[in-house]
């Protein structure tokens, strides 16, 4: 993150930066279609709805949303799936799976909405430390190995590496790129390194008349005939031939349940990461409506749905893009290509863009986890190698979910730990349990062992001034030990329990206000009380 300069909001600054970003989002989102099986103006067409409308009313200036391989990864499955689904209708239809997924994305945008309305984005700030960090190694990574896939060309229909002339020339270019992009801003800030180097290697390899891959080459070699469209039109008309009945409603909602999760964690953790770049603050539960809003959209229009990106974020925030200008720009720069200047841009050489990707997973990778991954606890290193192995081996939910869980889960077991009962005698021989530490389910046996209820004389107080009773578990835990010492006989008290743990336990078990101790004073406050009286 050292390598990212923070910086305030500038028109050109925001107008360069998101030319940058359109040309680095041209073969994501060609690519990222390709994954999920349908068309590259599928994929560009969402890339652009959901770029613009996010830009605009999204919750975190400067952060671009496209569409994302995490998303095309759950969308293989909702596509064939459909594909098979619309051979049994009554009229056939091949393609019914790209039908499905427009329903799929629009319901997925309406999920997204009710959680923004309903403020459900401050849940991401209960994700550890160490999960952020694991997450944004482990997309570095994942950027890093998708742009390996670069390095290979189509031999008689199939992917081999590059060798000799070719591989170097490919070497050569992507290290130029590098090059420029870290050496530019040394020299001058007033324009976008990114932009600079894209547009020179390009130059040099149009013009030096080199054979190397360029996007449109890429686009061909992926099965399409390239990027050039119109205007995205509503698909009101094929949304019409969706059988709408509750099977398809059965088959549509847990993939829109999967995408809005998916959808959402990324956008909000990248959101995040981005505040904590700029040293700004977004607003996540606005960014949930913005990208629900989007999704409805790019679902109407014919797009195959999608998040934000933290690659070309980062490639934003590097080039100095903090506004939503950027955005705006990148979005509207990525259909001119689509409608006007599509026989350039697929000119671009390939090596450019790697290069920029490259300088993202540089940009990107916490490089100061070598640094305190020896100093911090064992479970949070854990935590951080889990996270980021689970985000290259499957995908960002299961990984977060994963991290937040174990941390979750050792949390519980370290407070668990700490409950503690300082044990003494009065003069009149009652018996009191000062309990120290939260009693919650993970530490209600470790509390009940702490009484010796058959020898405990006829009177018993127990004291949670230092403790706090947190949920049910609790509360059975304690009604128990008042029922096991009434039988017995004996006298039990609860003392200097807070007004919210009062009701919590009477709420629950009506008997136990008879034992709660009322109208008692606070005894921290004693010498307080002393020196005010001497006073």
């Amino acid at each position: 993150m050292e390598l990212l300069e923070r910086g305030s909001k500038n028109v050109k600054n925001d107008i360069l930066s998101g030319l940058t970003v359109a040309l680095a989002l041209v073969p994501e989102a060609v690519a990222f279609a390709f994954v999920a099986g349908v068309e590259p103006l599928v994929g560009l067409y969402a890339a652009f709805m959901i770029g613009l409308v996010t830009s605009i009313l999204g919750g975190r200036p400067g952060m671009i949303s496209g569409a994302t391989g995490a998303l095309a990864v759950v969308m293989v499955s909702l596509v064939s799936e459909g594909n098979q689904m619309g051979l049994e209708w009554a009229t056939p239809v091949e393609n019914a799976g790209l039908y499905y997924l427009f329903a799929t994305v629009i319901l997925m945008g309406l999920i997204q909405i009710v959680c923004g309305v309903f403020k459900l984005g401050k849940f991401v700030r209960l994700i550890p430390h160490p999960v952020m960090m694991g997450f944004v190694n482990g997309l570095a990574i994942v950027i890093f190995v998708a742009q390996l896939g670069m390095f290979t060309q189509v031999v008689d229909g199939q992917h081999v590496w590059l060798k000799g002339f070719d591989l170097w020339m490919m070497i050569g270019l992507v290290l130029s790129t590098m090059a420029i992009i870290y050496f530019l801003p040394k020299l001058t800030k007033k324009i976008p390194a990114g932009l600079v180097a894209i547009l020179a290697v390009s130059l040099v390899a149009i013009f030096g008349g080199f054979d190397v891959a360029t996007v449109g080459s890429f686009v061909r070699d992926s099965g399409g005939s390239g990027i050039k469209g119109g205007l995205p039109i509503p698909q009101i008309a094929v949304l019409k031939q969706l059988p709408f009945n509750m099977d398809t409603f059965y088959f549509i909602l847990p993939y829109s349940v999967i995408l809005a999760a998916i959808g959402l964690i990324e956008s909000l953790m990248t959101l995040n990461l981005i505040d904590e770049i700029t040293e700004t603050r977004g607003n996540a539960n606005r960014e949930c409506v913005a990208q629900g809003t989007a999704n409805i959209l790019t679902g109407i229009f014919g797009g195959m749905g999608g998040c934000a990106m933290i690659g070309q974020s980062i490639i934003n925030i590097q080039n100095g893009g903090r506004g939503r200008l950027s955005g705006i720009v990148a979005a509207l720069a990525l259909l001119s290509f689509i409608l006007f200047g599509s026989s350039y841009i697929e000119m671009v050489p390939i090596a450019a863009l790697v290069g920029v990707m490259f300088m993202v997973v540089i940009g990107t990778f916490e490089w100061a986890t070598f640094k305190v991954i020896h100093k911090i606890p064992m479970t949070d290193a854990i935590v951080i190698v889990l996270v980021t192995s689970l985000t290259v081996v499957f995908d960002l939910a299961v990984a977060v979910g994963a991290g937040v869980v174990v941390s979750a889960l050792v949390f519980a077991w370290e407070s668990a730990k700490r409950i503690r009962a300082r044990k003494s005698v009065r003069e009149d021989g009652t018996k009191v349990y000062e309990i120290w530490g939260p009693l919650f389910f993970g530490s209600t046996s470790t509390f009940m062992q702490k009484f010796d209820i058959r020898n405990d004389p006829e009177k018993v107080e127990i004291d949670f001034i230092e403790s706090k009773i947190s949920d049910q578990s609790a509360v059975e835990a304690i009604s128990s030990l008042v029922s096991k010492y009434e039988s017995l006989g004996k006298q039990v008290v609860l003392m200097h329990l807070s007004e919210d743990c009062k009701r919590l336990l009477i709420k629950a078990d009506a008997h136990l206000s008879s034992v709660i101790e009322n109208n008692i004073d606070d005894p921290r406050y004693y010498v307080v009380t002393d020196i005010m009286e001497q006073v």
